[in-house]
């Protein structure tokens, strides 16, 4: 595969391309993890990310390589965008989860 992204020049626009999918699916993957589990879940973003990274040193392929380390650091990056998400519930700007209204109310300052 990776050959013929070379013959035709358009390695670049498949990567751009799979990064916009993968930063893309994140967003709504973090309202969904600070809905139902809270910010407690941050470190499973860092798990993934920190398997990405492994992955990233291991794979040959500069293509999956590349994919994997994206994926990595958009999983280092919703770690700080699911506190954020909790401001935003906070705000009234995303639904809260009613089973977890009191982790919301217990912080507020």
């Amino acid at each position: 595969m990776m050959d013929w992204l070379t013959t035709c020049h358009i390695g670049g626009i498949a990567i751009g391309i799979c990064t916009f999918l993968i930063i893309g699916l994140f967003h709504p993957i973090v309202i969904k993890a600070e809905y139902y589990f809270g910010t407690r879940c941050w470190w499973w973003f860092l798990l993934l990310g920190v398997a990405g990274i492994v992955g990233s040193v291991f794979v040959s392929d500069i293509l999956v390589s590349t994919l994997l380390g994206v994926f990595a650091f958009s999983s280092f990056w919703s770690i700080k965008e699911i506190f954020e998400q909790r401001e935003r519930v906070r705000k009234g700007w995303f639904p809260m989860n009613p089973k977890r209204e009191h982790e919301y109310l217990e912080n507020e300052e």
